[in-house]
């Protein structure tokens, strides 16, 4: 089954192609269109804001594929169809006495996109998504069906989860669980630009398993939102005064101007971890999607320096900003993660629809932020050299030898790809 019409990015600032967009109903069905497609890229839940799955032929999405949940209880695993929310696992699994070990601010995205483009939470111990796939079943070029596991094949496991889609459309991914557990969230208003050293800053984002620091590019942070694990086992809440700021005295957004009541629960009370580590709850649209976004992942411990560095260009981010976040990813093996071998902290921008104003402040941005060697966030928008992206991915000649083995014809790519990794 087609569609003529493939649509936009949930944000409506990128237009995936001319289609057509077809969504098979069974991976047999999507054997046979993988087969019979000299070109195809998949779609996931759009949440993209760069053109990573931009196609100049037809696209798919796995919205009509069984939602599979397979929860094993014994081996503390769930096997997912590729298309299923995070959030619809993250509630399967604490049926089941278990939970996924980490979560991205939204749990509306799809565990197959959301895997394939570096998708993270924030955590000094937690990796990117992709690091909580174990197995990973795809069609390949031709149709044929792929099994990749982490233990089977760890010569190419590396490359195979976080791959952007290039070597073949993900059908199921089997994802680690650990025990069920409770967590407790709370806000905190005002930080002083004295928590913007290094020390202060490592003290604040080590404080919490999850800790999500909001701020607008004035020397300040105007919001910490700390999820901690409470209780024996856990850590003691934090008190009112932290930090020089204060705790909120009722619900916010992290946006400006925006209601709480799509956010997570911010009262400090425990609650299932599902419903802490995002920022925003499934059963709500967290915004409009009337932005873009930006995110740069340098060494955690030159977080300090790469916001000052940025810092002078305040006055011209803020017409155009909504708000800045920081987060922290731990290193992982993954050959294409932008924590490749580097416990990382991520600069991220919530810009307002100004692509134009945006991509004409974005090169001055990356400039001050080069002597960091930044690695940019595959899902968002950035205009570093590609040659300079290529040369940051000390395993991308691996990951290119192992395109060249499943996908020689290029059934996969697209400009996008392309350009940055090299045909």
């Amino acid at each position: 089954m087609a569609f003529s019409a493939p649509g936009r990015s949930w944000s409506g600032t990128v237009d995936y192609g001319p289609g057509p967009l077809h969504s098979p109903a069974s991976v047999a069905e999507l054997q046979q269109l993988v087969a019979a497609s000299p070109r195809l890229r998949a779609l996931g839940t759009r949440h993209s804001f760069s053109e990573v799955a931009v196609s100049s032929g037809p696209l798919v999405t796995l919205a009509r594929m069984p939602a599979d949940i397979e929860v094993d209880t014994a081996a503390r695993t769930v096997r997912v169809g590729a298309g299923v929310r995070y959030g619809e696992v993250a509630v399967a699994a604490h049926e089941a006495g278990l939970a996924l070990g980490n979560m991205g601010s939204l749990p509306h995205i799809s565990v197959g996109g959301a895997s394939a483009t570096g998708t993270h939470g924030s955590g000094d111990g937690h990796r990117s998504l992709a690091n909580a796939v174990r197995r990973i079943e795809l069609v390949t070029a031709g149709g044929d069906l792929l099994t990749l596991d982490r233990e089977a094949d760890p010569e190419v496991f590396g490359g195979a989860v976080l791959a952007l889609g290039l070597l073949g459309v993900a059908t199921h991914l089997t994802l680690d669980l650990v025990p069920a557990h409770d967590m407790a969230q709370t806000v905190h208003l005002d930080l002083p630009a004295a928590a913007l050293a290094q020390e202060e800053l490592s003290a604040i984002l080590g404080a919490g398993n999850s800790v999500s620091l909001f701020h607008h590019w004035d020397g300040t942070i105007a919001q910490a939102w700390v999820k901690r694990r409470l209780g024996p086992e856990g850590q003691p809440a934090l008190p009112e005064r932290w930090h020089g700021g204060t705790r909120a005295p009722r619900p916010v957004h992290p946006l400006p101007g925006i209601g709480a009541e799509p956010c997570t629960d911010q009262s400090g009370e425990p609650g299932p971890a599902h419903e802490r580590l995002p920022h925003f709850r499934l059963a709500f649209t967290p915004s409009s999607g009337e932005e873009i976004q930006s995110e740069y992942f340098v060494a955690r411990e030159d977080l300090a320096a790469a916001l000052a560095a940025v810092m002078p260009l305040g006055e011209r981010i803020r017409p155009l900003l909504h708000a800045s976040e920081v987060r922290t990813v731990a290193a992982d093996e993954l050959w294409l993660s932008p924590a490749h071998h580097r416990d990382s902290a991520c600069v991220h921008f919530t810009w307002k629809q100004m692509p134009r104003e945006v991509a004409a402040l974005l090169p001055e941005i990356e400039e001050r932020l080069a002597p960091f060697a930044p690695r940019p966030h595959w899902g968002k928008v950035f205009t570093t050299d590609p040659a300079v992206v290529r040369d940051r991915y000390p395993r991308l000649a691996d990951f290119l030898a192992l395109r060249d083995r499943l996908d020689p014809g290029r059934t996969f790519a697209n400009d996008f790809a392309d350009r940055l990794l090299g045909e």
